[in-house]
Protein backbone atom coordinates (compact mmCIF):
# COMPACT_ATOMS: atom_id res chain seq x y z
CA UNK A 1 0.00 0.00 0.00
CA UNK A 2 1.35 3.40 -0.93
CA UNK A 3 0.92 6.43 1.48
CA UNK A 4 -0.85 9.57 0.80
CA UNK A 5 1.37 12.52 0.23
CA UNK A 6 -0.94 14.08 2.72
CA UNK A 7 -0.68 11.54 5.59
CA UNK A 8 0.45 12.42 8.70
CA UNK A 9 3.04 9.92 10.09
CA UNK A 10 3.30 9.54 14.39
CA UNK A 11 6.57 8.28 14.78
CA UNK A 12 7.81 7.11 18.29
CA UNK A 13 8.86 8.93 21.59
CA UNK A 14 11.02 8.13 23.82
CA UNK A 15 12.32 10.09 27.42
CA UNK A 16 15.93 11.60 26.55
CA UNK A 17 17.55 8.44 29.09
CA UNK A 18 16.17 6.22 26.61
CA UNK A 19 17.42 8.29 23.92
CA UNK A 20 21.13 8.80 25.90
CA UNK A 21 21.23 4.37 25.97
CA UNK A 22 20.14 4.08 22.36
CA UNK A 23 22.92 6.49 21.27
CA UNK A 24 25.23 5.28 23.09
CA UNK A 25 25.51 8.45 25.21
CA UNK A 26 25.32 5.69 28.28
CA UNK A 27 25.59 1.70 27.96
CA UNK A 28 23.69 -0.98 28.06
CA UNK A 29 23.88 -3.45 31.12
CA UNK A 30 26.82 -5.23 28.95
CA UNK A 31 28.89 -1.83 28.52
CA UNK A 32 27.75 -1.99 24.88
CA UNK A 33 27.16 1.31 22.96
CA UNK A 34 23.54 1.68 21.10
CA UNK A 35 23.87 2.52 17.42
CA UNK A 36 21.09 4.69 16.95
CA UNK A 37 22.24 8.66 15.86
CA UNK A 38 21.22 11.48 17.70
CA UNK A 39 19.66 14.22 15.17
CA UNK A 40 19.81 17.95 16.52
CA UNK A 41 17.09 19.71 14.58
CA UNK A 42 18.08 23.32 16.20
CA UNK A 43 19.22 25.86 14.48
CA UNK A 44 23.55 26.86 14.60
CA UNK A 45 23.14 29.66 16.78
CA UNK A 46 21.65 27.19 19.70
CA UNK A 47 24.00 24.56 19.83
CA UNK A 48 26.62 26.86 20.35
CA UNK A 49 26.29 26.93 24.33
CA UNK A 50 24.76 23.32 24.57
CA UNK A 51 24.76 20.42 22.57
CA UNK A 52 25.66 16.59 22.94
CA UNK A 53 28.84 14.92 21.96
CA UNK A 54 28.64 13.38 18.73
CA UNK A 55 25.54 14.42 17.61
CA UNK A 56 24.35 15.08 14.10
CA UNK A 57 23.56 18.48 12.96
CA UNK A 58 20.29 18.87 10.47
CA UNK A 59 18.31 22.07 11.53
CA UNK A 60 14.86 21.42 10.42
CA UNK A 61 14.35 24.01 8.30
CA UNK A 62 17.38 21.96 6.09
CA UNK A 63 14.94 18.67 6.61
CA UNK A 64 12.00 20.50 5.44
CA UNK A 65 14.36 22.10 1.96
CA UNK A 66 15.46 18.66 2.03
CA UNK A 67 18.88 18.05 3.01
CA UNK A 68 20.25 14.66 3.12
CA UNK A 69 21.44 12.61 6.17
CA UNK A 70 24.47 11.58 4.95
CA UNK A 71 26.34 11.27 8.48
CA UNK A 72 23.04 9.10 9.74
CA UNK A 73 22.06 7.64 6.74
CA UNK A 74 20.21 3.85 7.68
CA UNK A 75 21.05 4.36 11.00
CA UNK A 76 17.90 4.83 13.74
CA UNK A 77 17.77 8.03 14.03
CA UNK A 78 16.44 9.95 17.92
CA UNK A 79 15.58 13.34 16.96
CA UNK A 80 15.97 16.04 19.61
CA UNK A 81 15.17 19.98 19.44
CA UNK A 82 15.60 21.95 22.43
CA UNK A 83 11.91 21.59 23.82
CA UNK A 84 10.11 19.03 21.83
CA UNK A 85 8.31 20.99 19.07
CA UNK A 86 10.11 20.93 16.36
CA UNK A 87 12.10 17.31 17.26
CA UNK A 88 8.35 15.85 16.78
CA UNK A 89 7.92 17.80 13.22
CA UNK A 90 11.38 16.25 12.23
CA UNK A 91 10.74 12.94 13.36
CA UNK A 92 7.33 12.64 11.74
CA UNK A 93 8.78 14.52 8.39
CA UNK A 94 11.66 11.91 8.12
CA UNK A 95 9.42 9.10 9.00
CA UNK A 96 7.34 10.03 6.07
CA UNK A 97 10.38 9.61 4.31
CA UNK A 98 10.56 5.72 5.55
CA UNK A 99 13.98 6.63 8.26
CA UNK A 100 13.28 4.71 11.42
CA UNK A 101 13.17 8.24 13.32
CA UNK A 102 11.72 8.80 17.16
CA UNK A 103 11.54 11.69 18.77
CA UNK A 104 12.96 12.54 22.47
CA UNK A 105 10.44 14.01 24.18
CA UNK A 106 11.50 17.23 26.44
CA UNK A 107 14.42 18.35 24.11
CA UNK A 108 17.47 19.21 24.90
CA UNK A 109 16.45 20.59 28.63
CA UNK A 110 15.26 17.71 29.68
CA UNK A 111 18.01 15.93 28.23
CA UNK A 112 20.25 18.23 30.26
CA UNK A 113 18.20 17.89 33.38
CA UNK A 114 18.99 14.43 33.43
CA UNK A 115 22.39 14.33 33.50
CA UNK A 116 23.96 13.29 30.16
CA UNK A 117 26.91 15.67 29.11
CA UNK A 118 26.17 18.69 27.45
CA UNK A 119 29.03 20.33 25.70
CA UNK A 120 29.48 24.11 24.55
CA UNK A 121 31.12 24.63 20.49
CA UNK A 122 34.55 24.19 22.21
CA UNK A 123 34.13 21.24 24.30
CA UNK A 124 33.56 22.58 27.68
CA UNK A 125 30.59 22.55 30.00
CA UNK A 126 27.48 23.41 28.19
CA UNK A 127 24.18 24.89 28.44
CA UNK A 128 20.77 24.76 27.52
CA UNK A 129 18.85 27.65 27.05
Amino acid sequence: MVDAPHQRYAPGRVGVTEAAARTGHTTDAAGTPAGAVLLDVRELHERQTGQAPRAVHRPLSALVAGAPLDAAQGAPLIVICRSGNRSRQAAALLAGRGADAVDATGGMRNRADAGPVVVDAHGGNGSVS
